[in-house]
């Protein structure tokens, strides 16, 4: 029985390693800091190992460490609300041109975009985009219902494809007429 036990916990470690260069992707595309995300991972599987027996059998390891993952990073974007923000002052603003017409879209332009993007929209097109998983498989990781990621990720493309068929200068604040 014993021997079993240590059986499972190492398959569930290494299930755990197998899908950390997703969980970074993933990460690094969320954040656009890679620093910020290698913690993310970090604090993700350090939280994994700590938590191997709730861990379910029927839950898919990706699943479980990319709920994880959110989780952690919701808990981080909570604290980081609730402290001030700073900046020194020699920090500098970089303008960003808009393509000529009839360019190619380059990585840059998409990482742009894809900042540009609110998070809930931004989050349903990476998981669903670049990660390839389904709408239920990603509802259930944001815990939040299909019909909201659905919609999510289609605002999040429409949004996308303006602001590369524009340029990306800085995310619009979109202001609304009221009569």
């Amino acid at each position: 029985m014993g021997a079993a036990l240590d059986r499972s916990v190492a398959e569930r470690k290494n299930a755990i390693a197998g899908e950390a260069p997703r969980l970074m992707r993933y990460a690094c595309a969320l954040l656009r800091d890679r620093r910020e995300a290698e913690d993310l991972v970090h604090d993700c599987i350090v939280r994994a190992l700590a938590n191997l027996a709730s861990w379910r059998e029927d839950d898919s390891p990706r699943k479980w460490l990319f709920t994880i993952l959110h989780n952690v990073h919701v808990d981080r974007m909570r604290a980081r609300a609730r402290r001030p923000v700073t900046a020194p002052l020699e920090d500098g603003f970089e303008g960003v041109g808009v393509p000529a017409h009839g360019a190619d879209v380059t990585f840059g332009e998409i990482d742009r975009a894809l900042a540009a993007l609110p998070l809930e929209q931004r989050q349903c097109v990476l998981l669903i985009g670049l990660e390839g998983m389904g709408y239920a498989e990603a509802a259930g990781m944001l815990d939040v219902p299909v019909g909201t990621v659905m919609s999510r990720l289609s605002r999040g493309r429409e949004r996308l494809r303006v602001l590369l068929e524009h340029g990306v200068a800085r995310p619009a604040t979109v202001l609304r007429r009221i009569k």
